[in-house]
């Protein structure tokens, strides 16, 4: 494995009285990394079951197998991985703030962002109130346009949250956290292959539920304080932004079931400002069931950034 920490532990930074972790790597031939003009990657994990920063951990790995020199951050949102999990509702605007403090106090300089998923309002709303920390995005596999572009009851989520936030709510998660229940889910909804749910992945999933804490930002999720409608905020983003779905991306969401990867391409790239994108083999979880194909991907779109390039592309 290419691969190597710029030190040998966990890193954590304080945001809010709250204890956040991260993980930091670099190529093993730039040892000066923070210091190169070579603009960095800040990765954004998704919200689920046992979900955390180890989801990029195969995509770390392939970056530096394939010799790219970007020093790479990965960090534990609020109530994830190995960060604190307060009992509250966590909202974009909450992690928004979480990655405003880590991007000024850690990374210290303009980052590439690659998102995953539905965690794309969190970098919607970071670039809306910071854009100058922000050099480029990479969204990889975003919500369905009408999911993302759709208004829902605040009163509604609420609902939702007081009932998962309840006894009820506990007996489920520990239910959902069951490796048949994780299998089943992951093959009907994430991934195209049944095979590409394989032991790592549910080890992965199964180990970083096992604290119960961390049910409080799946069960944010699960109410859908992540859904309003962002048309406003997307049309906004001045940065370049790379769009990669999948060729059989699907929507969990009732809305949008029929709609294509064509065309979920093509509802996002009418709105960017500067957006591109592409398709790749694969459904909704890219960066870990098509590693390769997906670093192979989005390589020539990072490559053009560097600190002058970031510069420019705000003005």
């Amino acid at each position: 494995m290419n691969l190597n920490t710029i030190t040998s532990s966990i890193q954590f930074y304080n945001w809010n009285n709250y204890r956040c972790a991260y993980e930091v790597y670099q190529p093993n031939n730039q040892p000066n990394a923070s210091n190169s003009d070579v603009t960095p990657i800040v990765l954004l994990h998704p919200i689920g079951v046992g979900l955390s920063r180890k989801f990029w951990h195969r995509f770390c790995q392939e970056w530096y197998q394939q010799d790219k020199p970007n020093q790479i951050y990965n960090p534990d949102l609020l109530g994830c991985g190995e960060s604190d999990k307060p009992r509250v509702a966590y909202y974009p605007e909450d992690w928004a703030e979480q990655l405003r403090c880590f991007l000024q106090k850690v990374v210290k300089k303009p980052a590439i962002l690659i998102v995953q998923g539905a965690l794309f309002p969190v970098a919607i709303e970071l670039a809306q109130k910071y854009s100058n920390l922000i050099s480029g995005l990479v969204l990889a596999c975003p919500p369905n346009w009408k999911v993302i572009t759709q208004e829902t009851s605040n009163q509604q989520q609420k609902i939702i949250w007081n009932l998962l936030n309840s006894p009820l709510g506990g007996a489920f998660y520990r239910y959902a956290r069951r490796e048949k229940f994780l299998q089943n889910f992951s093959v009907k909804q994430l991934f195209g292959s049944d095979d590409a749910v394989d032991a790592e992945w549910l080890n992965t999933l199964r180990t970083g539920s096992e604290n119960p804490a961390t049910r409080h930002a799946v069960f944010s999720f699960l109410a859908g304080f992540w859904r309003k409608n962002y048309l406003h905020g997307i049309s906004s983003i001045e940065q370049p932004t790379l769009v990669v779905v999948g060729e059989e991306i699907s929507s969990i969401s009732k809305e949008g079931k029929t709609v294509q990867a064509d065309e979920w391409l093509a509802q996002y790239l009418a709105v960017l400002p500067q957006g591109t994108g592409i398709k790749l083999p694969g459904r909704n979880v890219l960066p870990y069931e098509s590693t390769t194909e997906f670093v192979e991907g989005i390589s020539p779109f990072i490559a053009k950034f560097s600190d002058s390039y970031s510069q420019s592309g705000k003005n």
